[in-house]
């Protein structure tokens, strides 16, 4: 392990500020002239939603390097604030995941879905080094040329032929190429971004930093317990990697659990709400799938696109938009108008709101041609791929070959078809060739008590499996399981009493539930839970179930879209 010898005198001067807790955090000793800045709070560059809670946002000026911090090169970090209302009980530092994702906006819907968080806790976002700064400065990306990608419309991993396998290695490889040419790429990893966090913790004043992390925001949370374990006050980690293990592995899993989904949880939904448009049974519903699939292939639309649609839905925006262009597809092959199918639904408001947003046309209007656009290619000379994005997942830990992930798309084809075929032949980290410049320590048994791992049971974002093996490698941890849920980000936006209950007592009352499963709740336009056998195992708890929906329904779907979106590979 190469710890450079300067960041063990970050960590000294951290301990240094811990052991005098009635002074200013400025009154510790700083060689380096970065814990002396005051946080200057004004109005946030970024639009809030309408009904989420006015924050205040800051710059933070960090090193460039955290194993060299002073050599004089240094960059910003947006933060953001929204106070207490109440009294002050400590800082909530939320983080949306990605890696990359922007978390500058997170605290006033936060506040507004949880106003006893709101209450007691400055909830704090933060918008990590290499993503800009949310409404204003854009974040880092990597420039691709089009001429270095594949000009073919009709890629279809399911095509195992050499000159299919070459045409699909050219992203991956001028993606891999692209970001690591990157100067600020070694710069931007989990290691680095935590000792931000530590900063930000010193600045704030705080002796601990609570922390709610989505996703990737799990692995991110867990490491910055791991570097700086006193530090950390008490942790939610939501829909969780196994950041036991690798984050890599995360990825890796997404044909396994995304067919699992699709087979056993969103196919049998949507025999339930189209049953005449694409079939009464799993069966017949997974056969006309295949004809959308061929149909939109006609239309100039290429496989692997139409098959990543149906990838990643981890939130309710983008199960109703699957079901929209399933329907589309199986009406546009059997040559019929599918759209007044749609516009029948429940679900027809939301598919409107989508399609104009997504397609540049109300519902009414929407066809399989103009999905079909939608997917083609870009037009542009250059393609812009996010460059935090795949430093971090690239570069926190040694990478696999791309003859490795050769042999995964061999293995995972056969067996999960929706995307175990492309994920192995469409992933840059097979390409990446820096070793990483830091090791980054497992979870420490020493805050194993201040964890709280939330998990959902169908999540395709981060799989049931991940949580469990993180659980199982740091003992004293608890887990939330949500039976049923096939969404990604459990606590405060997916409107579950049981969840919100268990979460909101641990962070007030510092009071953690043990291992235990929550009852999920409906699926888009449904009023029940159809149970699914899965890898919940436990009994769910009996809670009072609300007849009123949980308020603000659209800021909870807006956050919960975004919470998906920063978490799906190059978003």
């Amino acid at each position: 392990m190469r710890r450079p010898s300067v960041a063990a005198v970050f960590a000294a001067t951290a301990a240094l500020v811990l052991t005098a807790t009635a002074a200013p955090a400025v009154a510790a000793p700083d060689p380096f002239g970065f814990t002396g800045q005051q946080l200057a709070w004004g109005p946030c560059a970024f639009t809030p939603e309408p009904e989420a809670v006015p924050a205040e946002c800051a710059l933070v000026t960090v090193p460039r390097d955290w194993a060299a911090p002073g050599n004089g090169r240094t960059l910003q970090v947006s933060v953001s604030r929204v106070a207490a209302s109440g009294e002050h009980l400590g800082s909530l530092l939320i983080n949306p995941g990605g890696p990359g994702g922007q978390g500058t906006s997170l605290p006033g819907s936060l506040a507004a879905v949880q106003p006893q968080l709101h209450e007691r806790y400055a909830l704090i976002g933060m918008d990590p080094r290499g993503t800009g700064q949310e409404g204003g400065t854009a974040p880092e990306t990597c420039e691709v040329p089009l001429d270095r990608l594949s000009p073919r419309t009709d890629l279809d991993a399911r095509d195992r032929s050499a000159e299919s396998i070459a045409e699909h290695l050219k992203q991956p490889r001028a993606v891999a190429e692209a970001c690591q040419s990157e100067a600020l790429a070694p710069f931007l990893t989990t290691w680095q971004t935590a000792h931000d966090m530590e900063l930000i913790r010193l600045l704030l004043g705080e002796s601990t930093l609570n922390y709610v992390g989505y996703s990737y925001g799990t692995w991110l949370g867990a490491k910055y317990a791991a570097l700086f374990p006193h530090s950390a006050g008490k942790l939610v980690l939501d829909s969780s990697t196994n950041f036991q293990g690798r984050l890599q592995a995360a990825f890796e899993a997404w044909p396994p659990i995304n067919q699992r989904l699709f087979e056993d949880v969103f196919l049998p939904w949507m025999t339930r709400q189209f049953p005449e448009e694409v079939g009464a049974t799993v069966e017949e519903a997974a056969a006309n799938w295949e004809r959308g699939r061929d149909f939109f292939a006609t239309l100039g639309a290429s496989p692997d696109n139409y098959d990543t649609i149906f990838t990643g839905m981890g939130s309710e925006l983008r199960w109703v938009l699957g079901a929209g262009i399933f329907v589309l597809g199986v009406g546009g092959a059997d040559g019929e108008d599918p759209v007044a199918a749609l516009r029948g639904s429940e679900l027809a408001p939301v598919l409107d709101e989508l399609s104009r947003e997504r397609f540049a046309v109300p519902l009414a209007e929407l066809t399989p041609a103009v999905v079909a656009k939608t997917l083609a290619d870009d037009p542009a000379d250059y393609r812009q791929y996010p460059a935090t994005r795949y430093a971090v997942a690239c570069g926190d830990q040694v990478t696999r070959s791309e003859a490795w992930y050769r042999r995964l798309s061999d293995q995972q084809g056969p067996q999960y078809p929706l995307h175990g075929w492309l994920y192995g032949l469409s992933e840059p980290c097979s390409f990446w060739s820096d070793e990483p410049r830091q090791e980054l320590p497992a979870l420490p048994a020493e805050v194993a008590d201040r964890v709280l791992v939330v998990q959902g049971e169908f999540d395709p974002q981060t799989g049931y499996e991940q949580a469990r093996a993180a659980v199982r490698a740091a003992p004293g941890l608890s887990l939330v399981s949500v039976d049923d849920s096939p969404f990604h980000g459990q606590y405060a936006f997916d409107g579950n009493p049981c969840v919100d209950g268990m979460v909101t007592v641990f962070l007030l009352h510092n009071s953690r539930p043990g291992t235990t499963t929550c009852p999920g709740i409906p699926l888009p336009g449904e009023t029940e839970v159809h149970p699914v056998p899965g890898p919940v195992r436990t009994p769910a708890v009996q809670v009072a179930q609300t007849a009123a929906e949980a308020p603000l329904p659209g800021l909870r779907a807006s956050v919960r879209e975004m919470i998906s979106e920063v978490n799906t590979p190059g978003h």
